[in-house]
């Protein structure tokens, strides 16, 4: 079983992921309709995107109005940024960071009205299946752009020492 956390955004959940692994290899559910994602809809499925980052790139920032989004990073490692603009949020303007990947796998659940958004950490590209509760329809995009270093959310996105 999954062990399944709210994140520090009203509405986002990381999904620690549970690996069943014997001598074929490996098996993980990432997202499943009988989960409790609470304010997302991932019973209608939508659309599922695979995508390929080359190291150090930032892919950043973009919001929905109408899809939730679910992300897991396959290979490599992100350095994952929400940011929420819901004026009726709780969390209205605060800034989450997410480390995933290889090294930590997870499922990342992103509610519309979350800016989001990644870097690529290390030498080596990211691999990213999106998993959306909608279609994309490119004569009606659901898609907001910021720009990644948009003021309003003001994210250092350096590696700075800790």
């Amino acid at each position: 079983m999954a062990h399944i956390n709210r994140g520090k955004i009203a509405g986002t959940w990381q999904k620690l992921l549970t690996i069943f692994p014997d001598d074929r290899g490996l098996l993980t559910e990432l997202v499943r309709a009988d989960e409790p994602y609470f304010g997302t809809d991932f019973a209608a499925f939508g659309q599922t995107t695979f995508t390929m980052s080359y190291p150090g790139v930032i892919k950043a920032f973009h919001w929905h109005r109408r899809q939730d989004d679910a992300w897991f990073c396959v290979k490599g490692n992100l350095q994952a940024v929400l940011h929420d603009l819901r004026p009726d949020s709780p969390t209205h303007g605060l800034t989450e960071v997410v480390y995933m990947g290889e090294s930590r796998p997870l499922v990342l659940i992103i509610p519309r009205g979350v800016a989001h958004g990644y870097r690529v950490l290390g030498g080596d590209p990211a691999f990213v299946l999106y998993h959306a509760s909608t279609p994309y329809d490119p004569s009606e995009p659901d898609e907001e752009r910021l720009a990644h270093d948009d003021p309003a959310i003001a994210f250092d996105w350096r590696t700075l020492p800790r």
